[in-house]
C-alpha cells in the first residue's frame, strides 16, 4: 500500500484499493490497515475502495477514472489480465512483485515479468509481443535498481516505436503489417539509441 501511494504521489494523486471485504475477513483486515496506512501517511493522495467485482465492472466502463490501483495477488491478476485489453493485448503490461515498501527512488528487491508469463504457447515462433518483457524491464530499473532515468528512457522507446506504428500480430489491426517478436525487440533497442 505504501509503495502504491508512493507511486500515485508522483502520477494523478489518486490510488483504488480492491479488496472483497463484504465477503473475505483478510480483506477486512486488508481495507483497515490500508485506510489507517493512507490517512496516516498519505493524507494529500486521494483514496478510495472499491469491491473486485465492481472494479471488474469499471474498469472496462470508466478506466480513466482510476490511476493506481493496489490489490492482493489473485485479485490483481485477475484484474490486470482484464485490464490488458484496455492496452490492446496481454503482451503490453509488465508487472512487478516488490518485497517491502521502500521509497520511490530507493532500491527494492522484485520479481518482474509480463502479466502473460512465459507465452509457452507461442515460444519460438517469433510471434510474442515482447514489450511487456521490455517494460517490466524498465520496472527493475525503477525500483530494484533505483534508475528512473533508464526506466523513463526505456519507456520513452517503446512509445515512440508504438507511434512509428510498428506492430506485433497481437495489437494490430485488421489489414496493418505485423512484425515478429525479434523486429519489435530490435527496433525498440535502435529507440533507445537515438
Amino acid at each position: 500500500v505504501r509503495l502504491a501511494a508512493q507511486a500515485a504521489r508522483g502520477r494523478r494523486g489518486k490510488l483504488t484499493m480492491v479488496d472483497k471485504a463484504n465477503v473475505l475477513e483478510a480483506s477486512r483486515l486488508w481495507r483497515s490497515v490500508s485506510a489507517r496506512v493512507m490517512q496516516a501517511e498519505f493524507p494529500e493522495v486521494k483514496y478510495d475502495v472499491v469491491l473486485v467485482d465492481a472494479m471488474a465492472m469499471h474498469l472496462l466502463s470508466r478506466p480513466g477514472d482510476f490511476d493506481v490501483i493496489v490489490t492482493e495477488n489473485l485479485f490483481g491478476d485477475i484484474l490486470t489480465d482484464e485490464a490488458s485489453m484496455l492496452a490492446g493485448s496481454m503482451g503490453m503490461l509488465p508487472s512487478a512483485s516488490l518485497a517491502g515498501a521502500p521509497e520511490l527512488g530507493t532500491r527494492c528487491i522484485g520479481l518482474y515479468e509480463p502479466i502473460h508469463g512465459s507465452a509457452p504457447d507461442i515460444a519460438g515462433q517469433d510471434k510474442a509481443n515482447p514489450i511487456a518483457t521490455i517494460l517490466s524491464l524498465a520496472m527493475m530499473f525503477r525500483y530494484s535498481f533505483a534508475k528512473p532515468q533508464i526506466a523513463d528512457r526505456i519507456e520513452t522507446a517503446v512509445r515512440a516505436v508504438l507511434k512509428s506504428g510498428k506492430r506485433t500480430g497481437d495489437i494490430a489491426l485488421p489489414g496493418e503489417a505485423v512484425i515478429g517478436t525479434k523486429a519489435m525487440g530490435d527496433a525498440i533497442v535502435a529507440s533507445l539509441h537515438t
